[in-house]
C-alpha cells in the first residue's frame, strides 16, 4: 500500500469537483465514491468544504480551464481536443494523475478491453501490433497487412479464412481507447466492422450490445470481437494480449489489470490546473495527496464497487507530480 497521509499544512475552503458521475441519474457510478473520498479528507482537513458537479465527463476539462472548478474527474482517458483547449486558454496543458485502475470485470467502472473468438480458434495470443493491423487500416504499429488467419500465423483449415471482425460501436469512449492504445492515434477503422450498439436505455449487461456481439461471435468461427470481461459465451474465449512481438502473453484477471500487465487495462484520473514550475492551488494539493495516500487507495478498494486502488509504486509515481 502507498504510505499514509500526513497533511503538509493546514488548508481550507471549497474544493469544486466537476466530471464523471450519474448516468440519466440512473445508475450510480461515483456519487458514493467521491463522497467517501470527502469525507476521509474532511476528518484529517476539517476547514475543506466541497461543491460536487457530477454532470458527466464532457464537462470535466471545460470547467477547469474556465476557471469553474478544481479537480476535473475523468472516467474516461481525455481526448485532444480537450488538452488543446486548455492549452489554448491557460497557456500549458491540465496536469493529469491516475488515481485508481479500471475494474477488471464490473460494468460502468472502467473494465478492461478483452478480444474474444470462437473457442475452435487456435491461435495463442495477439499483440498490440497485430490487433492494429486487424482492425485499423493505417497500421502505424508496422506490422504487415492482415487480412485471413494465415497472416496471424494459423495453418490448415484457417490458413485462408477471412478474419470477420466484430466490435461495439466506434462512436463510444471503448473505440476511442482502441484508437488510441492500439492505434497509436489512428481513427480509421476497417470498413468491415459489424458494430454491436445497446439496446434502447440499457442500464445492464444483458442489454448491451457485447452480449449481441458474443452471440453472434459464437457462430461465426472465424470471427474476432472485442468487448470486457463483463461479458462471457460458452461458445466463444477470450485471447492473451501481449505488448508487442517477443512479450509474454498475459491472460486479463483482476490481478493482471490492477498491475497493469495486461496491455488493455484502463485508468482513471483527476485533472488539475498546475502551472509549469509552480505548486498546484494548496487544498487542491492536500486533497491529490490524500487520494494518493494509503486512506484514499483504500476507500477506493471499499467504495470503488470494482475500480481497483492503485499498487505503492503507481502511486508514488503519481505524487511526484504535484512537485514543482
Amino acid at each position: 500500500s502507498p504510505p499514509s497521509y500526513e497533511p503538509r499544512a493546514a488548508v481550507e475552503g471549497t474544493i469544486r469537483i466537476w466530471g464523471h458521475g450519474a448516468y440519466g441519474k440512473r445508475l450510480e457510478f461515483v456519487e458514493g465514491l467521491v463522497a467517501a473520498l470527502e469525507e476521509g479528507f474532511r476528518r484529517v482537513q476539517p476547514g475543506v468544504r466541497f461543491d460536487n458537479k457530477l454532470h458527466g465527463t464532457a464537462s470535466a476539462i471545460g470547467a477547469l480551464y474556465t476557471g469553474q472548478g478544481d479537480v476535473a474527474f475523468m472516467g474516461r482517458e481525455i481526448w485532444d481536443p480537450e488538452v488543446a483547449a486548455f492549452r489554448e486558454v491557460r497557456g500549458y496543458g491540465p496536469t493529469g494523475f491516475d488515481v485508481m485502475t479500471g475494474s477488471y470485470d464490473v460494468r460502468n467502472k472502467g473494465y478492461a478491453i478483452t478480444i474474444f473468438t470462437h473457442r475452435d480458434n487456435p491461435i495463442k495470443g495477439l499483440t498490440l501490433e497485430q490487433l492494429d493491423a486487424i482492425y485499423g487500416i493505417e497500421r502505424r504499429r508496422g506490422h504487415g497487412a492482415v487480412t485471413t488467419w494465415g497472416d496471424l500465423g494459423l495453418t490448415g483449415e484457417w490458413a485462408d479464412k477471412p478474419i470477420k471482425l466484430y466490435g461495439l460501436p466506434i462512436a463510444r469512449g471503448f473505440a476511442d481507447y482502441f484508437q488510441e492504445r492500439v492505434f497509436l492515434g489512428s481513427q480509421i477503422w476497417k470498413p468491415e466492422l459489424r458494430e454491436f450498439p445497446d439496446d434502447a436505455n440499457s442500464v445492464s449487461a444483458m442489454t448491451d450490445g457485447a452480449n449481441r456481439m458474443l452471440a453472434a461471435l459464437a457462430i461465426d468461427r472465424y470471427g474476432i470481437g472485442y468487448a470486457g470481461p463483463v461479458y462471457a459465451h460458452a461458445e466463444t474465449r477470450t485471447i492473451p494480449i501481449a505488448e508487442r512481438a517477443g512479450a509474454p502473453f498475459v491472460v486479463p484477471s483482476r490481478a493482471s489489470v490492477q498491475d497493469r500487465s495486461y496491455p488493455l487495462h484502463r485508468i482513471i484520473s483527476f485533472f488539475i490546473d498546475k502551472a509549469p514550475g509552480r505548486r498546484a492551488d494548496a487544498k487542491v494539493e492536500e486533497f491529490m495527496r490524500f487520494v494518493l495516500s494509503r486512506e484514499g487507495q483504500e476507500i477506493i478498494e471499499r467504495e470503488g464497487g470494482g475500480y481497483l486502488p492503485l499498487t505503492s509504486a503507481f502511486a508514488a509515481t503519481e505524487m511526484k507530480k504535484l512537485e514543482p
